[in-house]
């Protein structure tokens, strides 16, 4: 019995240190990786510019060739949206707030699995006889104090995804 008081007790510590830690935690998280392309801003914009492009160079596509997307308004610019379904790398929604040619791409995310919303932009300068692309997502984790947690890992997280994605669409672009 005295055994189980104190598993109780450590159980009940524990718990609050996840839920009281996890409120003194920042709910904001920012990931940014970038590449040099050995190609013009133009020829790279034109791959990011359109949502119907990303699944030739982005990661989660590859991770997931079954899975479910459905394509809205635009085909680009500003309401440029994809929404896609996957058992593997979950749910989402993408739409683009901005699109300044061969400069900037701006988009809005949201993953209703967590009910969570992010911001993010890819730039493209010219630099070194190519492309330096910059890729960005700032995130909202929410008042939900176990989601806080996940900001503490969220660089290693999808920052792998970002430099995964940023060579295979570096690969691509610098294709002849």
């Amino acid at each position: 019995m005295k055994a189980l008081k104190w598993i109780v007790m450590i159980v009940v510590a524990l718990a609050a240190v996840l839920l009281l830690g996890g409120l003194m935690l920042s709910p904001l998280f920012t990931v940014t990786r970038t590449v040099q392309v050995k190609a013009a801003p133009e020829k790279v914009y034109a791959l990011v510019a359109e949502p119907r492009r990303w699944k030739e160079w982005s990661v989660w596509n590859t991770r997931d060739p079954a899975m479910q997307i459905t394509y809205s308004g635009p085909s680009s610019g500003p309401g440029a949206a994809w929404e896609w379904k996957s058992a593997s790398q979950g749910d989402g929604k993408m739409t683009f707030t901005a699109a300044q040619a061969p400069e900037r791409v701006a988009f809005d995310l949201y993953f209703p699995d967590f009910g969570t919303t992010s911001q993010g932009e890819l730039r493209f300068s010219a630099a070194d006889g190519g492309t330096r692309v910059a890729w960005t997502m700032n995130g909202n984790m929410g008042r939900n104090p176990l989601f806080r947690w996940m900001t503490l890992f969220a660089d290693r997280m999808v920052g792998k995804d970002f430099d995964e994605g940023l060579a295979q669409l570096k690969a691509l672009a610098e294709k002849p």
